[in-house]
């Protein structure tokens, strides 16, 4: 059974009584969320293009590839073409996709879905009213260090900088 707590824009939280694979019924809070997209954009020079936008969950300016929310029926590759135009105004020439994850299963559906963007063409930025970010633009390598450092903390961030980085060794190693 479940019973709605709140429906928001951006989640839907309720309680859901259920009966475990052992045998024990519980009732459990369950966020509901539609799923994102996110992209790595990279240049052909292996930069990758970052923002430096305010969360105010956290309350401090942190670093994060290009993402979004779902809109409902959107497909994962269309919002992620969205999202890299209107946060950080370029177009992808490609958009491939790299990995879709589980952002916290303990508590929430929510699945993120990123891409590598390449090819990219300048476009027109149009951020949302509460977005606040700059734009960055550093090598790959650079941002790999930043993670190491503690620099860089966003989950969907440091998997698709990691992604990319490995998927780069591995088609190197390929062409050898």
């Amino acid at each position: 059974m479940t019973t709605p707590i709140y429906n928001g824009r951006l989640l839907q939280l309720s309680i859901e009584t259920m009966t475990l694979p052992n045998g024990t019924t519980v009732e459990l809070e369950f966020i509901h969320h539609p799923g994102a997209a996110a992209v790595v954009p990279m240049k052909d020079d292996a930069t990758v293009i970052l923002i430096r936008q305010y969360r105010h969950a956290v309350r401090k300016w942190i670093y994060e590839i290009p993402a979004g929310k779902l809109d409902p029926g959107e497909k994962p590759i269309a919002c992620a073409a969205r999202e890299l135009q209107e946060e950080i105004g370029y177009r992808a020439g490609q958009l491939t996709h790299l990995l879709s994850f589980l952002t916290t299963p303990g508590f929430t559906d929510e699945v993120i879905h990123i891409y590598l963007g390449t090819g990219l063409l300048p476009g027109q930025q149009n951020l949302d009213s509460d977005e606040m970010l700059e734009i960055i633009d550093m090598p790959l390598e650079q941002a790999l260090t930043m993670i190491q450092d503690g620099s860089i903390q966003d989950g969907k961030t440091i998997i698709g900088l990691q992604t990319t980085y490995f998927r780069r060794q591995s088609d190197s190693q390929r062409h050898i």
